[in-house]
């Protein structure tokens, strides 16, 4: 591995420990993502000194656990960071083993060691259980060398795409139940696209003991647990990791309602069940926003509430409200922040929206958006498009949904419109002491009319120069040109809409 993938910061961390008499390593999560080609998004170091030792090193740090972990700032560094932070941090824990997990979370006892082996050992999988030793650099200070200490194969683990844990698996998910949920999430993650081969499993004897302890899940937090399941959705195969967490029996305590869904069967509109809909809208749902795919994954989760008869003619009326309801429940138990909860609900109630060419007017398409907001209508669109294509539509977005769009962007922009002036009514009346009336509305239009022909004349003081001398004119004939010249220009912004949409 070439040093040179390790930022400065983070060296510059290593030596200043080195030089002080102390052991230091790039460990876990940071040293999985180099050997997977990634770029870290945190650097943790492991270190044999003592935190009030790392802080005498760094003194401008931070120690506020009781876990041997100290906050070291160093000058930013990370990509994704606010640009006008004042520093990044760097995490360095002492080398430490765990005992006594009585909540299942975390250790009732942390003992700092001296052996880095020992800390290595109570780490969750063998991926990342791998630290980095950064040797001093040449004489001419250029080269650096890496070693790579892996007492548990977890360099192997990552080429051959295993998530093992280290040691017995039942140990490992006994300290902290959340590890079955990473161990899913590890995977949904790794992995390719959805359309693409996966590659990453979970190690049989590390599957199995999931499912043999499922139920200690439920001893973890509904905000550990939610974080988790966030990430899930997230990831490159969210669809999988939520069967994953049904096979092993995790959904159960995470969202059982998802569950009333496998094998409920739907109608002639439907091949698919109704949880393997659910998963397909999530599998397929072309947003990367948390919140969409929630919506996408629950959008149907009504649907076993409201059934009514059976077979292809059986009906789900109201299952859209039945659903958000649900929704609602589900997100708040989870501890979802309220904003995320309302948007998401929202999607959920409003998924069935009615639209069909010819028959909706821009009325009604104008009530919709009050409804949903204007803000929230891609997002709406994204969630119908997993819909259709959860359904095994081949055809994402249909003509009529394309025409939706056409029609949202025309009824929520008026291209053309006294808006686009400098000046307005208030104006005219207080600047150039105008009587109210039909007359302003006559001068407004005369000076857009002479806008579209020429934008430079959109500037505030011509334009109420030229206010003044239309004021004092017959504007009868003027305005019926004005109002020419508006409508021909709706008539090219109006085709421009359509051309972006492709509809007629």
């Amino acid at each position: 591995m070439d040093s040179s993938v390790i930022p400065a910061p983070v060296l510059s961390v290593l030596d200043a420990l080195k030089y002080a008499g102390y052991q230091g390593q790039i460990v876990g999560g940071c040293a999985r993502d180099l050997f997977l080609g990634r770029e870290p998004k945190d650097w943790d170091i492991t270190t044999d000194a003592k935190p009030e030792e790392t802080l005498s090193v760094f003194p401008d740090s931070f120690y506020e656990n009781d876990f041997g972990t100290v906050g070291v700032k160093v000058e930013p560094f990370h990509k994704e960071g606010r640009p006008d932070r004042e520093h990044d941090v760097i995490e360095v824990t002492t080398y430490r083993t765990e005992s006594g997990y009585s909540d299942m979370r975390r250790p009732d006892q942390v003992e700092f060691v001296l052996s880095l082996s020992e800390d290595l050992s109570r780490r969750d999988f063998t991926m990342n259980a791998i630290a980095l030793q950064v040797n001093d650099p040449s004489p001419s200070h250029t080269d650096r060398t890496i070693d790579v200490i892996d007492p548990f194969h977890g360099q192997e683990d990552i080429n051959r795409k295993i998530i093992r844990t280290v040691g017995n698996a039942e140990q490992r998910f006994g300290e902290d139940a959340l590890r079955m949920m990473r161990a899913i999430r590890f995977s949904s993650e790794l992995g390719s696209p959805a359309t693409e081969e996966s590659g990453w499993t979970i190690e049989e004897p590390t599957l199995a003991a999931i499912g043999k302890h499922s139920e200690l899940i439920a001893h973890v937090s509904q905000e550990r647990i939610r974080d988790e399941l966030s990430r899930i959705i997230l990831s490159e195969r969210p669809a999988e990791g939520v069967e994953l967490l049904r096979s092993v029996g995790l959904l159960r305590y995470i969202i059982p309602e998802l569950e009333e869904g496998v094998g409920i069967g739907q109608n002639l509109h439907h091949a698919l069940t109704v949880y393997e809909h659910n998963l397909g809208a999530l599998r397929y749902c072309p947003s990367r926003v948390l919140e969409v795919r929630l919506a996408a994954l629950l959008h149907d989760v009504g649907k076993p509430r409201s059934k009514r008869g059976d077979g292809y003619k059986s009906t789900f009326y109201n299952h859209d409200h039945i659903g958000a309801r649900m929704t609602k429940v589900i997100l708040q138990r989870l501890r979802y922040p309220v904003a995320v909860i309302d948007r998401v609900t929202l999607l959920v109630d409003n998924h069935l929206f009615y639209y069909n060419v010819g028959e909706v007017t821009e009325a009604s398409v104008r009530r919709l958006i009050r409804r949903v907001g204007l803000g929230n209508m891609r997002d709406l669109m994204s969630v119908r498009i997993a819909d259709r294509l959860g359904s095994g539509v081949p055809k994402a977005k249909p003509y009529k949904l394309r025409h939706l769009e056409y029609m949202i962007e025309k009824v929520s922009n008026d291209p053309v419109s006294v808006k686009m002036l400098k000046i307005n009514g208030t104006d005219l009346m207080n600047d150039l002491k105008m009587t109210p009336g039909p007359k302003i509305g006559a001068v407004l239009d005369v000076l857009l009319s002479e806008v579209i022909e020429d934008p430079s004349r959109n500037i505030r003081e011509s334009l109420l120069v030229r206010a003044k001398e239309l004021f004092e004119e017959d504007l009868s004939s003027l305005r019926d040109r004005a109002k020419d010249v508006i409508e021909e220009k709706r008539e090219q912004d109006d085709k421009g809409i359509k051309n972006r949409h492709k509809v007629a």
